[in-house]
């Protein structure tokens, strides 16, 4: 799995390539929260841009679930969007839809999640 990072005026996009399972759910964990601690003071958020994730194990949706309780005790967003029909699926019989916010584009997260940041998404669905 690849993870690519941009920044996106004070938040930031992060782009999993592949599948985020047992071997490479610590390392993204640690990307996220990485990305989290980087982030200054709300409205910011990280959105998790799904478009090119093909699975997600149990042990990738508990890294997005730690990196959720430390984006809420800290007041900042986070989202995913460009959900895959596995990975949606995943999401919804795991009921985690009811635990992160989800989007159809990252311009709709960061519309709901930091609106400032929408001018800064040049090349960004």
């Amino acid at each position: 799995m690849e993870v690519v990072r941009k920044q996106v005026g004070g938040s930031v996009v992060l782009k999993p390539v592949g599948r985020i399972d047992m071997t490479t759910a610590e390392p993204f964990r640690a990307q996220l929260l990485a990305a989290l601690g980087d982030l200054a003071a709300p409205p910011a958020a990280v959105v998790i841009d799904c478009a090119h994730l093909d699975y997600v194990s149990s042990a990738g949706l508990r890294a997005v679930m730690v990196a959720a309780k430390e984006a809420k005790g800290r007041g900042l967003g986070l989202g995913v969007a460009a959900l895959q029909p596995v990975v949606r699926e995943i999401f919804v019989i795991s009921r985690f839809d009811l635990v992160i916010a989800s989007f159809e584009t990252v311009r709709d997260a960061f519309g709901t999640l930091d609106p400032g940041a929408v001018e800064h998404l040049a090349g960004l669905p």
